[in-house]
């Protein structure tokens, strides 16, 4: 029996779209297309490298109800234009999905199964189709529930506790109230996240990230608010506690979105395949499990334990890019990591601003960490998300 050495596993590229907007410019756009163009994309952007020597594609998609389902991974690999000889498997770790593609992906290289791969995600909450149940019976009388797929609770097993199963932005309060989170704090997060977003957009920081649809008119991410104000938010009611304590509007909130990313990984003998020098290397990983109605928290154990895995501190980290579902709970993250530089996180913007494509988000911020170190030379880097149910994922690249 041979022992197989772990392989260093490097992101050679890191791609996205421009992130679109609930019915906005992507919206016409089917979600395996999508998913197609950053497969694509970094093929084009690597032409040295022989699309026949991919092993494998991953892809994160968290909904899979509509126009991506028959394993999006695949048919994002046929429409690229790759060999067919190129496999792909589509994964579900709802908004961690993109991040849990990257971590199968580095994996099957880490361990020698593969030596060049594609790792990615994409969503389009857009098109997400409404569904409705087989009936019990043959030709029922009565009327059927139609279901929409695009967010959220739908179809719950009625074994489930209720307190599992509220909705994900009374999920948030919960947050808010046990880290005694403000609605004033909330808006002037969501604010800042605008701020950094379109700043880094004026500076021309997402250049070399973001490739736009072709036949699309939308260059950058589509729900950047640069001109809104502590006013403007304040005026918003709350969306999902309407007795005068709610605290969690759609403007301290993420938005609906449409959008895909992806990675080109490799190890060794895969670099030296396509003629570039990596972005960085992917050094540990974790994945973690919380109470359901406190999935907000997701991160903290998982951070905590990727950076142990690491062999890090919070100290070392010179990126951190932690996904805003909500204001609410990304504080709730920060309140609970004293010893983290809150100047390191979301440096260029945040998903409140730039938006939040379920399956595909969690590969938009490990390719935005990969990036940043690349511009650094140097440093420590952590992409991390919660997850609807009660999970965290967090991945720490360094270079």
């Amino acid at each position: 029996m041979s022992i197989r050495t772990v392989r260093d596993v490097y992101v050679v590229d890191a791609v996205r779209t421009p992130i679109g907007k609930f019915g906005g410019a992507l919206a016409g756009v089917r979600p395996d297309d999508l998913a197609a163009h950053v497969v694509r994309a970094l093929v084009d952007r690597t032409p040295d490298l022989d699309p026949a020597r991919i092993d494998d594609v991953v892809f994160g998609d968290a909904n899979g109800a509509g126009e991506d389902n028959r394993d999006v991974a695949r048919m994002a690999v046929l429409l690229a234009g790759l060999p067919v000889s190129v496999p792909g498997v589509t994964v579900n770790r709802l908004c961690g999905s993109g991040l849990e593609a990257v971590i199968q992906a580095a994996r099957a290289i880490a361990l020698g199964d593969a030596s060049v791969g594609i790792a990615g995600g994409v969503e389009s909450m857009t098109r997400a189709p409404w569904v409705v149940q087989k009936p019990e019976r043959t030709f029922p009388a009565g009327h059927q529930q139609m279901w929409s797929t695009t967010l959220g609770w739908r179809m719950t097993n009625p074994r489930m506790p209720a307190e599992w199963t509220v909705s994900l932005g009374e999920g948030a309060e919960l947050v808010a109230d046990k880290y005694a989170v403000t609605r004033e704090a909330q808006d002037a997060f969501a604010l800042e996240s605008h701020r950094k977003a379109a700043a880094a957009w004026a500076a021309g920081l997402y250049d070399g990230e973001v490739v736009p649809y072709e036949g699309v008119d939308l260059v950058r991410d589509e729900c950047i608010r640069e001109g809104s104000t502590p006013e403007a938010l304040a005026r918003l009611k709350p969306a999902f506690r309407t007795d005068g304590r709610g605290t969690v509007t759609a403007g301290n909130a993420s938005p609906l979105n449409d959008g895909a990313a992806a990675l080109l990984l490799t190890d060794e003998a895969g670099l030296a395949a396509t003629g570039r020098e990596p972005l960085a290397r992917i050094s540990a990983s974790a994945v973690t499990g919380i109470e359901p109605q406190l999935f907000g928290l997701g991160p903290v154990d998982a951070v905590q334990q990727a950076l142990g895995k690491a062999g890090r501190g919070f100290g070392d980290l010179t990126a951190f890019e932690l996904n805003e579902a909500f204001a609410a709970q990304a504080l709730g993250c920060l309140a609970a990591w004293p010893e983290l530089d809150p100047d390191v996180v979301n440096p260029r913007g945040g998903a409140i601003a730039i938006g939040h494509p379920l399956g595909a988000s969690g590969a938009r911020l490990a390719g935005s960490v990969a990036h940043q170190l690349a511009a650094a030379g140097s440093g420590t880097g952590m992409a991390a998300l919660c997850i609807g149910v009660g999970q965290g994922i967090a991945l720490v690249l360094e270079r």
